[in-house]
């Protein structure tokens, strides 16, 4: 009876090796059950590890979602996967498709962004591009707790949607994205710049108000310090900054622009209307990229009051009325 005892208990241990054995090499080998050059496999959030396994396995991205299972719950105990779009192109073990997910390894999508969009410009982007509703972009974008740090007086996220591009995965909700956008504006608003901003008497909400009236001014680069100069001369002396695109955001605000600016939208009576009010308007008309945040920050030594375009898109800058007035017969009058 020992001696039997004795047998089947060596049989069950070399049982037991044989198939840890087994179960190591399955575990180790590479697979890969899909006949196409690659696929994606889409975790969905709140998905449990047992709804992945059977996934992946009808994906053919594992061989047997028992055994996968069997290793999850042996290596990674209460492992946790995040959810996205995946892509698998080859062959991989259990370990490497445990780490590509748990790892968060997703396809990320471009989203790009220009300079001088306001909110509602930005989402209808951002809608086109990715999977994110315009309307539920703007909603995210009214909640001002997320600025408050650097701009207690802000309403709404007007100016610090930071333009850039932007790589996010599928399903990323607008809070994320708008989240992603104003933090790249907190890291490229550097410490600098805010000492630069104490030097000139400005607070940083002043700054982006300002760098967005230049970022709508002008597309050249070099000529942003120029135009700063104008706006900082202007505020200096008390004269209205007399910025047409803070009365074109006025009637955008209002829904009452139509693409031109009449003698008689002039006139509207809002605190952007900033050939009527002086100083800064009340808020940022829209995101300013970096070159307008430098220029508001650094405007060149002139003596400059007003510019005028010309047809090539560059301006023409004057110290006197007079000279304004020529350049405007020159420009505009007679072009």
């Amino acid at each position: 009876m020992k001696k039997t005892l004795l047998i089947v208990t060596g049989l069950l241990l070399i049982g037991g090796l044989a198939a840890g054995l087994l179960f190591q090499r399955a575990a180790r080998r590479p697979y890969r059950g899909y006949s196409s050059p690659s696929i994606r496999v889409e975790v969905r959030p709140g998905m449990g590890v047992g709804a992945i396994a059977s996934l992946l396995d009808r994906k053919g991205v594992i061989r047997d979602q028992f055994l996968y299972k069997v290793y999850l719950r042996v290596t990674f105990p209460g492992v946790t996967f995040k959810a996205g779009e995946y892509r698998f192109d080859r062959p991989l073990n259990f370990r490497g498709v445990t780490e590509k997910l748990r790892r968060g390894r997703v396809i990320l999508y471009k989203v790009t962004v220009r300079e001088g969009l306001t909110i509602q410009q930005t989402a209808r982007v951002v809608a086109e591009q990715h999977s994110i509703k315009a309307q539920d972009f703007i909603t995210a974008c009214r909640d001002a707790g997320r600025i408050r740090d650097i701009d207690p007086g802000a309403g709404d996220l007007e100016g610090y949607l930071f333009p850039d591009t932007y790589l996010v995965r599928k399903g990323i909700s607008a809070g994320e994205m708008v989240g992603l956008m104003v933090n790249r504006f907190k890291r490229n608003f550097t410490p600098l710049m805010r000492w630069q901003a104490g030097e000139l008497g400005f607070s940083l909400r002043e700054v982006v108000i300002l760098a967005s009236l230049i970022e709508k001014e002008t597309a050249l680069r070099e000529e942003r310090f120029l135009i700063s100069s104008v706006f900082h001369n202007r505020l200096r002396i008390g004269m209205p900054l007399g910025c047409d695109p803070t009365i074109i955001y006025a009637l955008m605000r209002e829904d009452r622009y139509d693409g031109k600016l009449s003698w008689e939208d002039l006139k509207i009576d809002s605190p952007y209307n900033t050939r009527i009010y002086k100083g800064l308007p009340p808020g940022p008309i829209c995101s300013p990229g970096i070159a307008a945040i430098e220029g508001a920050l650094y405007p060149k030594k002139t003596r400059y009051l007003y510019f005028v375009a010309k047809d090539d898109r560059s301006h023409y800058f004057s110290k006197t009325l007079r000279e304004h007035n020529r350049a405007v017969r020159r420009y505009i009058i007679n072009r």
